[in-house]
This record gives structure tokens, C-alpha cells and sequence, in this order.
């Protein structure tokens, strides 16, 4: 799937994770491209960040979707000023 959380929202697209979870219990296995931290947070997943020309095996919590995103909801303000400036 490329890109799927192009059209769902933050709660669909906690319900395809569910989707997803019971599928693979049923032996399904997916390759997901994502920006979304609500789908790469599957806990499950083998995750590859595409860094330039590299591609690494990364674990969520150090993938750079997960620490943009952290940052950012952590700090809006800031994260604006530096933005808009």
C-alpha cells in the first residue's frame, strides 16, 4: 500500500491497524509506504526509513516520521515560530 493515510482520518486509520493486525493473524503480510505515525506504530512491523540514498531498519520511536511528529504536537508554538518565520 502506498501512502494509505492519504485518505482517512487519525481514527480510520487506527481502525486499519486493527484491520491489518486480524489479517495478519490470518497469516497476511503487508509493505506499507507511510508518513503516518498511527500505522508505522504497528507493533509487528519491520520498519525501513529511506534516508538520501540509504535504506536502515529503524525501530519506531527512533524513525524520523515519529520524532517530526512528537516534536511538533509537543511543542506547536514553537514548532510554528520556527516554521513561519
Amino acid at each position: 500500500m502506498d501512502e494509505p493515510e492519504a485518505a482517512l482520518s487519525p481514527m480510520k486509520q487506527m481502525a486499519m491497524i486493527s484491520r491489518i493486525h486480524e489479517l495478519c493473524n490470518d497469516q497476511s503480510q503487508f509493505i506499507i509506504a507511510t508518513h503516518s505515525p498511527i500505522i508505522l506504530s504497528y507493533p509487528k512491523s519491520t520498519i525501513y526509513q529511506v534516508n538520501e540514498s540509504v535504506i536502515e531498519k529503524t525501530t519506531y520511536e527512533d524513525s524520523d516520521v515519529f520524532n517530526v511528529t512528537r516534536n511538533f504536537l509537543n511543542r506547536p508554538k514553537k514548532m510554528l515560530d520556527i516554521l513561519l518565520d
